[in-house]
């Protein structure tokens, strides 16, 4: 699809994928209009039109999608594993109304395309083997996703119904990302993901440097801009419906990345203490990039070095000067 000259929504975009997928649109000459909530934008976008929204509101959702050609929904609540682990329903009712309004809103509105970033976490557990898409509904999600999952799946079938189960249907894309990471991200350790929150103890020389949980976990990792470029790629397709998963296709182990960050900003003899007490998730969670790549010509591109040096300099400019070791 191209997007040059089209009304597109980022509804979210003042989040961690809302600003970078918004950041690839812009760059591609499309028309942006950008939901925000209760932060500001994380970018400039002096050409953007910026809507102050809540979308668990109908109301709200009309104005937004009012006049888009294509609509991004990257508006959620989110959170880490300790969230996860003590309130697991913190997700499900802010959610469920937005995805479910949102849909509706754009479906009234005409909108002739409509994305959903879903979420690797949905799948049902495959122990060490990569996940493939036609698996989402073969199980339950893991318990510690029990919910957040279910929610996401329950708005995996509302788009598969825009597009494929009624009348006058609206063509819908589902991205279901493996971990993201990169600039732009969650950095506040009480809702932060693995990755950002490694790079932020590092990057303020914690010692000692404490890791949640073993450090065996295995996470597939995806950078960014990686990311927003299979998105993209995606929505491209010409299909009523398509679920994709967008990721790097490679696992690698909490030790792994945090060994990574260590040596790419130079911290060296770092007092790193893991701590099996603390909540994580689930021991592995991998993904099968194949469809991706045969179908829609998408590879991930950036290694897991690159990418981590990018974040770094990144959060180091934001946030200022840190002494080095």
């Amino acid at each position: 699809m191209d997007l040059a000259g089209k009304k597109v929504l980022i509804a979210g975009g003042a989040g961690f994928i809302g600003t970078n997928l918004a950041l690839a649109v812009a760059q591609r000459g499309a028309q942006l209009r950008l939901t925000i909530h209760d932060k500001s934008l994380q970018a400039h976008f002096p050409d953007a039109e910026t809507l102050t929204a809540d979308l668990r509101q109908p109301e709200d959702c009309a104005r937004a999608v009012q006049g888009m050609d294509c609509v991004f929904l990257c508006a959620a609540h989110t959170s880490g594993a300790a969230v996860i682990r003590t309130s697991p329903l913190v997700h499900i009712t802010p959610n469920v109304l937005i995805n479910t309004l949102m849909l509706e809103a754009a479906h009234r509105a005409g909108v002739t395309r409509f994305c959903f970033i879903s979420s690797g976490a949905a799948y049902p557990p495959t122990a060490d083997r990569p996940v493939r898409e036609e698996e989402m509904f073969d199980g339950d999600p893991a318990d510690v996703y029990f919910a957040a999952g279910w929610m996401k799946r329950y708005a995996e079938v509302l788009c598969r119904t825009y597009a494929e189960k009624i009348t006058s249907p609206m063509p819908t894309v589902v991205v279901r990302p493996s971990n993201v990471y990169g600039p732009y991200d969650k950095f506040d350790f009480a809702v932060s993901h693995v990755t950002a929150a490694l790079i932020r103890r590092v990057v303020e020389r914690h010692s000692p440097l404490e890791v949640w949980g073993t450090g065996n976990d295995v996470r597939d990792l995806i950078y960014v801009d990686d990311f927003t470029e299979g998105v993209l790629a995606a929505l491209a397709a010409d299909r009523p419906f398509l679920a994709a998963n967008i990721c790097a296709g490679t696992g690698h182990t909490v030790r792994q990345i945090l060994e990574t960050i260590l040596r790419v900003d130079g911290y060296r003899d770092a007092d790193v203490r893991y701590d099996p007490r603390r909540p994580s998730t689930i021991p592995v969670r991998l993904m099968d990039n194949s469809f991706a790549r045969t179908e829609l010509g998408f590879t991930a591109r950036t290694s897991l070095e690159d990418g981590l040096r990018r974040t770094i300099e990144w959060y180091r400019r934001q946030n200022g000067p840190r002494n080095r070791l």
